[in-house]
């Protein structure tokens, strides 16, 4: 058996949000379009696993649903509910921008159910590590409404049910999707014993929640860490945040079990973000996070698909990662690669850096 799971299912392909101005007044000149959120992206990436011969490496499993039980530990009875009215009737919209249409609810049910499909693989060392191909997304979805394209939380989900059944007790979820992980953040703000890091772009979406002053709250203070790194940061101030906060903040932690909430949209080559990733970043993220969880937890490490909007490139972000989680020789070309790494403001620049020894400073206060 392979020592890296791969989660997936054709369902998970057949949500559909509807063209934008469905549920919502488009106005006089915004001609309809579809939604930014398509399955094409990541029906790509499991095509070019295909195509690559690098999903012949890995332990591929088409997983059952979520169940209701599963959902609730999250999601209040209510919202549940209303989200499978509307799938029932003409669709909806499950709450801040996160429309859908009849169908959705099998979609979002069996996206929730590869990642806890994969986190019970990975905890229970069935699989040394595990990514779960989700769609519909995840990390916006709060536990009364959806939001950001998200109808579900995947991540807080999987991890709640696996805590609950005594599979893991600590975890952390590093979010580094573009757009701030806040359902995370919200579903263990008071919770000491889940750190939720979110290193993403300052005041993209949601616009009210992400910042770094945002701590947690009562036992949970000092187990959520927000990194809203300014607009065009790249490969130097990542690297650096990463380096500097992100890393010894989740070693320091000493998880039985790390999640990662998997964006793609920080790349240069994103329409809903403005950083400069290009797929070497997300192989080498992977990388540093995968040696700390080899170091704190034996390696048990899930990476949960979220956004990600350029058909063209998350494949090839998506199979660098996948790629560095199996330790596998399988490797695509990325024609683009050098050239994003070769753009003007690739390295660490004086405002980003002061910004990032900054949090550094207050951290270590917040944490000493």
């Amino acid at each position: 058996m392979s020592s890296t799971g791969f989660y997936w299912h054709e369902r998970c392909f057949w949500h559909d949000q509807g063209a934008i101005g469905v549920f919502s007044a488009p106005g006089e000149f915004l001609q309809p379009q579809a939604a930014s959120e398509s399955p094409e992206s990541k029906r790509r990436l499991k095509n070019i696993l295909e195509v690559s011969g690098l999903i012949d490496e890995l332990h591929v499993v088409k997983p059952p649903a979520a169940t209701l039980a599963d959902l609730k530990r999250f999601h209040t009875p209510r919202y549940l509910d209303e989200l499978q009215a509307g799938d029932k009737a003409q669709g909806g919209n499950g709450g801040d921008c996160a429309p859908y249409m009849p169908g959705s609810w099998a979609a979002a049910t069996q996206s929730a159910g590869l990642a806890i499909a994969a986190v019970e693989a990975v905890a229970l060392g069935e699989v040394a590590n595990a990514y779960a191909l989700c769609r519909p997304p995840g990390h916006h979805a709060e536990a009364d409404q959806g939001r950001g394209f998200c109808l579900l939380g995947n991540i807080p989900v999987a991890v709640m049910r696996a805590r609950a059944l005594g599979q893991a007790n600590r975890v952390a979820i590093l979010d580094w999707d573009v757009h701030h992980g806040n359902g995370q953040q919200a579903a263990f703000y008071h919770d000491p014993d889940v750190f939720t890091i979110s290193i993403h772009q300052a005041a993209n979406y949601p616009l009210d929640t992400g910042g770094f002053d945002e701590q947690g709250e009562g036992a949970g203070l000092g187990a959520n860490l927000n990194l809203p790194l300014p607009p065009g940061c790249g490969l130097g101030a990542y690297a650096y945040a990463m380096e500097t906060l992100v890393l010894p903040a989740l070693e320091a932690f000493a998880p039985d079990l790390i999640v990662v909430a998997c964006g793609y949209d920080a790349c240069a080559k994103d329409p809903l973000g403005k950083m400069l990733l290009n797929s070497q970043a997300f192989a080498t993220m992977t990388a540093q996070v995968k040696a700390v969880a080899e170091r704190c937890c034996s390696g048990k490490l899930v990476v949960v698909h979220e956004g990600g909007y350029s058909e063209g490139y998350v494949p090839l972000c998506g199979h660098a990662v996948i790629q560095t989680l199996a330790g596998s020789q399988i490797s695509v070309f990325d024609p683009q690669n050098e050239e994003i790494a070769a753009w003007g403001y690739q390295s660490l620049q004086p405002h980003q850096q002061a910004l990032i020894d900054g949090w550094h400073q207050q951290w270590e206060q917040t944490t000493r």
